[in-house]
């Protein structure tokens, strides 16, 4: 439980500080170059330092990585809490994002390790809390900030940093570190060119980018077709609802043996697909079917990340040596920040030109192509 704590932290305060800042840009003097900076930070940040981290833990153990990740978070983001000017939530948003950077890919290492052969299982339940934080953090900082700025989304975050960092060391176990042979740059290219690894990582890009795209454009759709604000953030809680339920089933189904990764992959990116083509056609629609229709692709899409998301840790997990667990979760999970960038930023550069429908429509034929890359099977 303190691990999917962890990942609920790193997820939520990605997301709840990216929409506060978009909201609030002109109450801190931000303009817009200055936002898209600080936005970027945070998964500058992480692009750079998870395999670092993830390392790290395989040498001295995930354990103190993660309650000194969580620690720095909870000081980075007290420097938010205190300062609000340009350069103080610059480095508060940079300190964060590094942070994330060591206790997100130790966590998912430990998940792998304590998990046992019961793999599904515990990543379902670990990526059900933190598509929660991906899903409602913007929901959850929005409320931040109506009760008092900047200064109690910072402090929510930082009490929540300090409180998980304890909630770690008192109840997870001491992983110790395992003896790991020694790899050159050609086995490493070569491991990170295997099947088994790329095809996951390719997985979980696909499916993060469709979370983030999803997570900003279905409410500006409904907005679009003339919904009020509230129902226009439901379809994001419906998102959340369907993606944190479905995994933990997925989870207990790949390890019961009904659901190999392969056909729950393609199932959970088909999902998503049919989301993003119904949501494509939203703008085009009566305005009464456009809003079901909306709600439709929000749970379809939901659906289709919540399967597809466990079942490909899973996959990587029993496919890496448990010495070097945190080195391959850590490279996977730039996979993950490529496609949380990338996601929004193929559907907004098409509609720029082509209009919303087709910048969706485009987000449904990148997954299709993702699917291509879905691994086989595998042992552990």
């Amino acid at each position: 439980m303190p691990l999917y704590a962890a990942g609920f932290t790193t997820a939520f305060g990605a997301h709840s500080i990216a929409a506060g800042l978009g909201a609030e840009s002109g109450e801190v003097g931000l303009n817009l170059l200055a936002l898209g900076a600080l936005l970027a930070l945070y998964d500058l940040a992480e692009v750079f330092l998870k395999p670092v981290f993830g390392s790290l833990s395989d040498r001295i153990g995930a354990k103190p990585v993660v309650v000194g990740g969580l620690l720095a978070f909870a000081v980075a983001s007290l420097v938010g809490a205190v300062l609000q000017e340009p350069w103080t939530l610059a480095v508060a948003r940079l300190g964060q994002g590094a942070a994330a950077s060591a206790f997100s890919p130790a966590s998912s290492a430990s998940v792998a390790r304590l998990a046992g052969p019961l793999t599904g299982r515990y990543f379902g339940r670990y990526g059900s809390w933190k598509g929660l934080g991906y899903a409602l953090g913007p929901l959850l900082g929005a409320a931040a900030l109506y009760l008092g700025g900047f200064a109690a989304l910072f402090g929510v975050l930082a009490l929540l940093g300090v409180g998980v960092a304890v909630w770690v060391a008192v109840a997870m176990p001491r992983l110790e570190p395992l003896p790991r042979p020694r790899y050159t740059l050609a086995d490493l290219a070569r491991q990170l060119g295997e099947r088994s690894f790329l095809g996951p990582t390719i997985v979980l890009a696909a499916a993060t980018g469709s979370l983030g795209a999803a997570v900003g454009f279905l409410p500006a759709l409904a907005a679009h077709i003339g919904l009020p604000t509230a129902a226009a953030v439901a379809a994001v809680t419906v998102l959340a609802l369907a993606s944190s339920l479905i995994q933990p089933r997925i989870g207990r189904l790949r390890d019961a043996g009904r659901l190999t990764d392969r056909s729950g992959i393609l199932a959970g990116l088909g999902a998503i697909v049919l989301g993003a083509a119904a949501a494509a056609l939203v703008p085009s629609a009566p305005v009464e079917l456009g809003a079901v229709v909306v709600y439709l692709a929000a749970l379809l899409i939901g659906a289709g990340i919540g399967t597809a998301t466990p079942l490909a840790f899973a996959h990587l997990a029993d496919a890496t040596p448990a010495e070097r667990m945190g080195r391959t979760m850590g490279s996977a999970e730039l996979g993950r920040e490529a496609g949380d960038a990338g996601g929004p930023l193929l559907v907004g550069a098409v509609a720029v030109g082509a209009g919303l429908g087709w910048g969706l429509a485009a987000l449904a034929a990148a997954v299709a192509v993702a699917a291509a890359a879905v691994p086989g099977r595998t042992r552990r």
